[in-house]
């Protein structure tokens, strides 16, 4: 097998958690994953990494299990198309576990060349539940697939909503759990600091998927923003919000 990128992190200086992994791929499959590592970027599913399938002969009632809530709601309403093409779809396969955290992100790598093959074998989507994301072919293959680098912000959502007073914004990252970090959250965020902030979020979604770390002694430096602010770990893996323990960033 021709040699593959190593997608390297140039931050990593220690292990911190454990990466996590959960994608739901929906089709009617034909595989036997016999395929070829040098076309798909994959040495195959990494340590750590269940992979399950489900369908009419074993559990069919799984495939249809994590179609509710609002963001499926959403879709249907956004993208009827797609939404249907998976409610028709009678299988699924699931890659769901953690992995050990390391200098490379080649775990990512192999993961997503499976999910591309299953893609290309019958699949009709993948849902990302760390993100709430559900993905057609091409757009998987577009943004995620081809480019064959790590792209963590394709990866890592950026959320905002509304705070009942003084007009401000909560800003909260979902899906660093992937790469093993902490997400971000900041609160108060004025209007006319929604720019620098969302800036922010980019910077550290990208620092810390290539093994950075920030914690209480991360100093925020961007000349946009007060040099004041300060990080807090806080949180755990059952947190609803995040689903992974986040870094709370205070202004003062």
């Amino acid at each position: 097998m021709a040699e593959l990128i190593d997608w390297t992190r140039e931050h990593f200086s220690r292990p911190l958690d454990s990466p996590y992994i959960f994608y739901v791929v929906y089709g009617d499959f034909d595989v036997d994953f016999k395929l070829s590592g040098a076309e798909y970027h994959t040495k195959g599913l990494p340590q750590g990494i269940d992979l399950m399938q489900y369908g009419p002969n074993a559990h069919p009632e799984v495939p249809k299990s994590y179609l509710e809530g609002y963001f499926w709601e959403t879709l249907k309403e956004d993208n009827p198309n797609l939404s249907q093409q998976i409610e028709a779809a009678e299988q699924c396969y699931i890659f769901v576990g953690n992995v050990p955290d390391t200098n490379t992100l080649n775990y990512y790598r192999d993961v997503i060349g499976l999910v591309t093959y299953l893609l290309d074998h019958g699949g009709v989507a993948v849902y990302d539940l760390q993100t709430v994301t559900f993905w057609d072919k091409k757009d998987w293959k577009d943004n995620i697939f081809t480019p064959n680098t790590p792209q963590p912000k394709e990866h890592v959502m950026i959320l905002c909503y509304d705070e009942d007073d003084d007009n401000t914004k909560w800003f909260h990252t979902r899906g660093m759990r992937k790469y093993g970090r902490p997400d971000i959250s900041i609160q108060e965020v004025p209007e006319d600091k929604e720019e620098a902030i969302i800036d922010l979020l980019g910077k550290l979604i990208e620092f810390q998927a290539q093994g950075g770390i920030v914690d209480e002694d991360y100093k925020i430096d961007m000349e946009t923003l007060p040099k004041t602010m300060w990080c807090e770990p806080q949180g755990d893996f059952e947190d609803p919000m995040f689903n992974n323990t986040h870094v709370e960033i205070y202004w003062e």
